[in-house]
């Protein structure tokens, strides 16, 4: 019976799932409305670009060039959607798509390519990866597969940037470094060939981005294994199929190589500049704090409007000790770019340490709004614990209490001390029943990270007479962290085997022991 009710469930998924491809004119499966696809296009838009560098604002022009060429190719495309494009300001040459049409190309991909139909084959790929609904139809397997699982249940839950986003920017980043299968990266070439031929490109330029990709592919070059590669793996397959696509399509359209060179010559300049910055965050994470500090100066010198090289300046400074140095230069880096979540958050942490509590706090809630992190949060709360607001320091422990790592568990430990005392059963599991003795007892168990004493138990039952009956069982002792106890609660004779159905055991009593 189990078996033919999950597969009830997987049928009606199936069922209630199938919908029209807006670009292949086929049935696809998706349990994701157009409605919810572009609601999670729009809310995880900008905190995925958050957690990927943020956007390249030291070259405005850079990006309003790549907008033009995305809006038109968007023009053409059989589905009309909100596009957006944003130039990345991050070095791993990477370009991603999100439902609605939420698009991006990295800085890091821009200095790849050749020319503007290299650049429209790779826009055109994302525009059909969100014309066809390849998010919705992996964000569908996903949910199927949660389905298919609880029927079982039922039967017998830039790496410095993403770091720090878990709290932010989960859903957008699954979605951002998801693997799209065989068919719908083909579905992109085809068709993204095809909207590049119908808005004027040369589709040749697909040919030969196919080409380099397997080229650098086989080098194995590490940079473009953790970008493209990653998400839309090259292969010689690919390319044939390229080719032939090509033998369908008009002949000739713009390739805009001069045209791409001039629109891309101030990042082509201030490429050295990014090398240095990413070779001093390396330096940077091996504890070399000089080679950093060099390296962001020779960056700046380069190119002194870019915010994340006085960022790494700041890191260095923090790093070294010089905290007064440090909050300037994360002032600097916020002027530049204010909106970019980071440079707050480390001007707080550096505020938080001087005791400049009130700057502090307008900072995390400056970098909180751009992009939630566990970080920010965390230090909100030890700010509104300092000052006395207890409710309002629980409420931010509880956002970074689930968060994975040791600040997760720093700040589950901060909330059993504020809140034991008020709320022990959230955080002491109890247990009522007979042992193997056939003493009624109370199981306990300390799943968290404090030792915790001063154990009461209301215990309620009704006794052979019919009557019901309350009384209180003490917990003498400390019941450690991670340890369970017994407490026999004395019920032997006023509590028959006909009536165990009536106890009830609850906590109404604890503390953290000092």
């Amino acid at each position: 019976m189990h078996k033919h009710l999950t597969g009830l469930l997987l049928f009606l998924a199936l069922l209630s799932g199938c919908v029209t491809n807006p670009v292949t004119g086929k049935n696809d499966f998706s349990l994701v409305s157009e409605q919810q696809e572009l609601a999670i296009g729009a809310q995880q838009y900008a905190p995925a670009r958050q957690a990927q560098g943020g956007d390249l604002v030291a070259d405005p022009g850079l990006t309003a060039y790549v907008s033009q060429v995305g809006q038109r190719l968007a023009a053409v495309s059989d589905r009309k959607l909100p596009y957006e494009f944003k130039v990345l300001n991050n070095s791993v040459p990477n370009a991603w798509a999100l439902p609605g049409g939420k698009i991006t190309i990295n800085r890091g991909l821009l200095t790849e390519l050749h020319n503007e139909s290299e650049l429209a084959a790779v826009l055109g790929h994302e525009i059909v990866h969100a014309a066809a609904r390849h998010g919705a139809q992996s964000m569908s397997k996903g949910m199927l597969l949660q389905t298919a699982v609880m029927g079982t249940a039922i039967a017998t839950q830039g790496k410095d940037y993403a770091n720090l986003a878990q709290l932010g920017a989960g859903l957008g980043a699954q979605l951002v470094t998801q693997k799209y299968g065989r068919d719908a990266e083909r579905e992109s070439d085809h068709y993204g060939m095809l909207y590049m031929s119908r808005a004027g490109y040369d589709p040749q330029g697909a040919v030969e981005l196919q080409r380099t990709f397997v080229r650098l592919s086989e080098g194995k070059q590490q940079d473009w294994l953790n970008g493209m590669f990653a998400s839309h793996p090259p292969s010689q397959e690919r390319v044939n199929n390229n080719i032939a696509m090509l033998a369908t399509l008009p002949r000739g359209g713009e390739v805009g190589a001069e045209r791409y060179r001039a629109k891309t010559a101030h990042l082509m300049r201030s490429k050295p500049a990014y090398d240095a910055f990413d070779q001093g965050r390396e330096a940077l994470a091996k504890g070399d704090t000089a080679t950093a500090m060099r390296l962001a100066k020779q960056a700046i010198a380069l190119e002194p409007n870019e915010a994340h090289f006085y960022g790494l300046m700041g890191d260095a400074e923090q790093k070294s000790g010089h905290l007064s140095a440090a909050a300037g230069l994360y002032g600097k880096a916020i002027n530049l770019n204010p909106g970019f979540f980071y440079y707050s958050l480390q001007r707080g942490k550096v505020n938080e340490q001087l005791h400049l509590d009130t700057s502090a706090r307008a900072d995390f809630e400056r970098s909180t709004a751009l992009l939630p992190t566990a970080d920010a949060y965390y230090s909100l709360g030890n700010l509104s614990r300092k000052a006395g607001r207890l409710d309002e320091a629980k409420g931010y422990y509880t956002k970074v209490a689930s968060a994975q790592g040791e600040i997760g568990k720093q700040a589950y430990g901060d909330l059993v001390d504020l809140d034991l005392k008020d709320n022990p059963s959230k955080y002491i599991q109890l247990r009522a029943g007979k042992d193997a003795q056939g003493r009624i007892v109370a199981q306990l168990a300390n799943p968290t990270p404090r030792n915790v004493n001063g154990i009461v138990l209301l215990v309620r039952f009704t006794n052979a007479a019919g009557q019901p009956q309350q009384i209180q069982r003490n917990f003498n002792g400390v019941l450690a962290s991670g340890t369970q106890q017994l407490l026999d609660l004395g019920l032997s004779g006023l509590v028959s085997d006909d009536r165990l159905n009536t106890l009830q055991v609850g906590i109404t009593q604890a503390q953290v022991a000092r």
